[in-house]
């Protein structure tokens, strides 16, 4: 029998990080220690408050029956409730908030509900490779948008061609910025919903980094006068609240946008297990304790990568929020070569910057994953390194 993929799975990039886990794997056979600044995956533990709430919903056989498909009401409410607290908006439990498998998952479907084929879609480069795989999914064409670091890797609307606004449905934006660590003013957001319903183009917010931030309070676009006319924003509770293994988000906004994209979970998934969505009610209660002690711990971290780059002279966009840092690579090297040879000298895994599209070369990212003393033996083993 002839097995055929499709040419959507075939039109797909290698995923980054698969890349990566094989390159790692051929270095970890020849017996060298590896040390991963990889991926964004919190090496904190989930806060205990959060795991006795799963285990004694877990013990409730009401809770071991399929849940509702929009996240149980007790939740939504909570969501609602800790919206208006954290940014002076407010949400309808009923309408205007979906509960989710993780915000990936929900970013992933959101195209299916509003892309037909040959609708085009505007996507930033560099950026999380599933809005440009979502797109491909949903047979939509995606037209790249460039984050240059001389525009504080802010999208140049102005730039966009006449005919891709007017053709145009969705456009992706997600600040704090993954991988660059850029953070959205609201001079720009507000002319990012002008742009929108000037076009008429629909805004995907992404902002599973909006809670970790260093200095000022990062926006929801939602906070934007007419935000909620052309927004879905896009929250994530693995960052904030080191559940990245859980698989629970929500998305909120636009009601008509919040249907579309549950029309489409309706016939896809089955909701998530209770329990993990009662887990969720008692994080958003222990918000600000948790929230407060995950932006301390990475800031100390920040502060002592810069000075370790800073030492070894290595450039950098300076971070004020996310556990990122974005870092230029040094002369003669491109994105992969440089991350190669961190990989395979010294066992240190960082992410090339090409893997986010065209214009993340020329970068690495470092993710501030690992306690104080692996970063500073880190960067002993970066020192022995001839470049």
């Amino acid at each position: 029998m002839e097995i055929k993929y499709s040419k959507k799975v075939k039109s797909l990039p290698p995923y980054l990080f698969a890349e990566i886990d094989k390159l790692k794997n051929k270095v970890k056979s020849e017996g060298k220690e590896i040390i991963s600044l990889g991926i964004g995956d919190p090496d904190a533990p989930t806060p205990n408050v959060i795991i006795e709430a799963l285990k004694k919903y877990a013990e409730l056989s009401e809770n071991h029956h399929y849940p509702s498909y929009e996240g149980l009401f007790s939740l939504r409410k909570k969501i609602s409730e800790w919206f208006l607290k954290r940014y002076n908006v407010q949400l309808d439990p009923e309408n205007e908030i979906l509960a989710l498998i993780g915000s990936k998952e929900g970013i992933g479907h959101f195209p299916f509900a509003f892309i037909d084929r040959d609708d085009y879609v505007i996507v930033p480069d560099p950026a999380y490779p599933v809005y440009k795989s979502s797109t491909i999914f949903s047979e939509g064409k995606v037209y790249f948008v460039p984050l240059l670091e001389e525009n504080n890797f802010l999208p140049d609307l102005n730039k966009i061609p006449r005919r891709i606004r007017n053709k145009a449905k969705i456009i992706f934006l997600n600040y704090p910025n993954n991988p660059t660590s850029a953070v959205a003013s609201k001079e720009f957001l507000e002319e990012a919903v002008k742009f929108a319903l000037k076009y008429n183009i629909i805004i995907a917010y992404d902002a599973a980094y909006n809670e970790i931030y260093f200095d000022k309070k990062p926006f929801s676009i939602l906070q934007i006068e007419n935000g909620k006319e052309v927004a879905i924003e896009f929250h994530s509770f693995s960052k904030t609240y080191n559940m990245t293994g859980w698989r629970i988000g929500f998305a909120v906004g636009n009601n008509k946008l919040i249907k579309g994209l549950g029309e489409i979970k309706n016939n896809l998934d089955s909701g998530i297990f209770q329990p993990i969505q009662y887990a969720a009610i008692e994080a958003l209660n222990n918000y600000d304790s948790i929230s407060e002690n995950n932006r301390n711990l990475y800031k100390k971290r920040r502060d002592l990568v810069l000075k370790e780059l800073n030492n070894l002279g290595w450039k950098y966009f300076y971070p004020e929020a996310t556990f990122y840092v974005w870092v230029k690579c040094l002369k003669n090297y491109d994105s992969k070569k440089m991350a190669s040879k961190l990989l395979e000298e010294e066992g240190i895994v960082v992410t090339p910057g090409i893997g986010f599209g065209k214009y993340g070369e020329n970068y690495i990212r470092i993710a501030l994953t690992v306690n104080e003393e692996t970063i500073i033996k880190v960067f002993d083993k970066i020192k022995k390194i001839k470049w």
